[in-house]
């Protein structure tokens, strides 16, 4: 990583921290889910940088980014990035984004699809209204205002014994990118969410949807429906995944992807 360019991004206001691996390919922007940062995508952008300019923002309220008292919904993730974007002057890029990213890259493809090359949707946030009052109502931001007053080691030893199957270098970087969100990132919790159906229908780019097995999110029959909706929607599913498919089995999450690409580039 340390060949990776860290630069920032002004845009709506704020400042967007970035990796970015660079070179003159096709770009690919990187969207991390809610606590997470542009650096645990790591494992994939090693994987693509020989191929592709790999771009990591951090989301707001999160890494290296502003965090501002609001602003926290669904548009304004898809307005940062639409800005940085432009900012940076990327060609017709690819967008992926997992979980709170997968949302807010769905949401982007949705009102800019001429601005795109393809789309990539990790397991994205794609709740019904209930299951959005139910993770809204739960305790987990009360979880995170605790964890915010641990230390990393801890933190990383936590980790370590709840997802024993993840690399050393991911649990530390996904430990770092914890302790870098702030509470106010838990607002896009908050419902209503997009609604997914609209969104999905109304993206009019070459699309691929990736799910774990395992997945309490969108499972297999949701992404069916998906594809009925929207026949530009390409369905792939990752064995032994759940939610967490980016930092289970990054390595085949980076075959599904490296492939989806290379069609795309042709």
């Amino acid at each position: 990583m340390t060949t990776w360019r860290s630069g920032t991004c002004e845009t709506n206001g704020i400042n967007v921290h970035y990796l970015r691996t660079g070179g003159a390919r096709h770009p690919v922007v990187l969207l991390h889910g809610l606590i997470g940062s542009g650096a645990c995508w790591t494992p994939l952008a090693r994987a693509l940088e020989g191929g592709f300019d790999v771009v990591m923002p951090d989301a707001r309220g999160h890494g290296g980014s502003s965090a501002p008292l609001h602003g926290y919904r669904y548009d304004d993730h898809a307005s940062d990035v639409e800005g940085l974007i432009r900012g940076l002057e990327l060609p017709r890029p690819v967008l992926l984004g997992h979980s709170m990213g997968g949302m807010t890259a769905a949401v982007v493809a949705s009102r800019w699809a001429g601005g795109l090359r393809g789309l990539i949707l990790v397991d994205p946030t794609f709740l019904s209204p209930e299951r959005q009052r139910e993770v809204r109502d739960s305790d987990v931001a009360e979880q995170h205002r605790r964890t915010l007053g641990m230390r990393k080691s801890d933190l990383v030893a936590q980790l370590r014994t709840r997802h024993p199957r993840r690399s050393p270098e991911l649990v530390e970087l996904l430990a770092e990118a914890r302790l870098k969100t702030a509470l106010d990132a838990f607002d896009v919790l908050t419902p209503p969410n997009p609604d997914y159906r609209a969104v999905m229908s109304a993206i009019d780019v070459p699309s691929l949807l990736v799910i774990g097995d395992s997945s309490p999110v969108v499972t297999l029959e949701m992404a069916t429906e998906l594809r009925r909706l929207n026949p530009r929607v390409r369905i792939a599913q990752v064995q032994d995944a759940g939610h967490g498919l980016p930092f289970e089995q990054p390595e085949r999450l980076a075959e599904v992807v490296a492939s989806f690409l290379r069609e795309l580039a042709q």
